[in-house]
């Protein structure tokens, strides 16, 4: 008995993939940051946005992964079917900036963290992690690398590691949950930067792709249109993995925003602008050991973000020019799509030794990423409605109400990031 149940399960973790590593790429440092000083600012008052964004994000990634898996192409290739060439390549311009800008943040703050560490040179730290993330993509298949990618979403647990050594308050916590309490400016600023950061476009292709390029790489599998018979396995697989993937990634966030909330907050409100900044601030407060979990979680995500950050800025930029794509083909059989992995965390390496200012990248990072949301969800929507793309598999009523309600509160948070930009200015 007990064989079957561990036969069972690890058929079941296999089948999981591109929704676990989307959902953990979620929450990139960047991301942890920004959760950071949701819960430093604010204590337990905004918890409600995790509950509220999970059921949308995982629409959004059901969408991307549906037109991954019925079409066999990815998102950017599919976008030219109802928009324009020029407009899809203008939004994949702004993806492949907002990715890059993120891939040097994130960089950062890896090296940050492991300066807190082991101490050393941030500078030096943030080159051997860009050459560890490329040379992964470049000499690993990706039938092994993907592996790699899931094993790496384990480091998250760090963050729920840390809640087990700090005091919750349990009522104030729960309360937080359901409850909108804090309604000042900078609250709701905070509130729009966690939609923000919650539901990316960068995620969006790469989920999308990814189920692409599932396809590829197994022989057995094809496109849904081709052959419907495989449409209720792969549906239900798809669901599994993206609503647990999603779970995984809002209940982190979760996590990182009470154990700030818990320290931080509690002991006086701070400023945390980046993650290692919520580590350092947590060495204090909460011991050496939850600051040594919060500070290798980062490494960990890191390693696990970077790639998908560049990887989907691969796969839009060649998928929209029509260059091979996938990373299970030698770096010598898609030379362009390799090239544009390498070039983009490379320039993150550059910024870095640049002197500029991370969070000031981050802040125009987020705000690129917002002009980008809103027409690349509209359009999804319209592609996973449409029956010359998606044939007889259209999105069902729930999905669809869900994927543009989705689409509806990031374009009113966008408009409120662009009113507070001009009214600041």
């Amino acid at each position: 008995m007990r064989e079957r149940w561990k036969t069972r399960f690890t058929r079941a973790v296999e089948r999981l993939g591109p929704g676990v590593v989307t959902g953990a790429a979620d929450d990139d440092p960047s991301g942890i940051a920004t959760y950071s000083q949701a819960g430093a600012e604010f204590g337990y008052g905004l918890l409600w946005t995790m509950v509220l964004t999970y059921p949308l994000m995982s629409a959004v990634q059901l969408v991307s992964a549906h037109i991954g898996r019925v079409t066999g192409c990815g998102l950017a290739k599919n976008l030219h079917r109802v928009i324009p060439r020029w407009l899809v390549m203008t939004l994949v311009g702004i993806l492949v900036v907002a990715n890059t800008v993120n891939i040097g943040a994130d960089l950062a703050a890896m090296a940050a963290a492991l300066q807190l560490v082991v101490g050393g040179g941030q500078h030096l730290f943030v080159i051997g992690f860009a050459l560890l993330s490329t040379a992964l993509q470049l000499f690993l298949p990706y039938h092994h690398y993907s592996r790699v990618l899931k094993w790496l979403t384990l480091s998250l647990f760090a963050y729920v590691g840390v809640l087990l050594m700090v005091h919750l308050d349990r009522d104030a916590a729960l309360r937080g949950m359901f409850v909108p309490e804090n309604y000042g400016k900078d609250a709701i600023t905070t509130v729009v930067a966690v939609f923000g950061t919650t539901i990316s476009p960068y995620l969006f292709f790469w989920q999308s792709s990814q189920e692409a390029e599932e396809i590829a790489d197994h022989p057995g599998q094809h496109p849904l249109k081709r052959h419907p018979r495989e449409a209720e396995d792969q549906y239900r697989r798809m669901r599994l993995d993206t609503l647990l993937g999603m779970a995984f990634s809002n209940l982190v966030a979760l996590a990182i925003m009470l154990a700030t909330a818990a320290t931080i907050h509690a002991h006086g409100a701070a400023r945390i602008d980046t993650a290692a900044d919520a580590a350092a601030a947590l060495r204090p407060i909460a011991g050496r050991y939850a600051f040594g979990l919060f500070a290798l979680g980062i490494i960990g995500v890191g390693l696990l973000a970077i790639p998908v950050l560049a990887g989907s800025a691969a796969f839009a930029v060649s998928e929209a020019r029509g260059w091979k794509t996938g990373l299970e083909l030698h770096p010598r059989q898609a030379k362009r799509f390799y090239a544009i992995i390498v070039v983009a965390t490379l320039a993150g390496v550059v910024m870095d030794w640049s002197g500029l200012d991370p969070i000031k990248a981050l802040f125009w990072s987020a705000v690129l990423n917002g002009l980008a949301a809103v027409p690349l969800m509209a359009a999804m929507m319209v592609v996973v409605h449409s029956r010359k793309v998606m044939g007889r598999f259209t999105a069902v009523p729930l999905l669809l109400t869900l994927g543009w309600a989705a689409t509806l509160v990031m374009a009113a948070a966008s408009g409120f990031m662009l009113l507070t930009m001009v009214a600041g200015g």
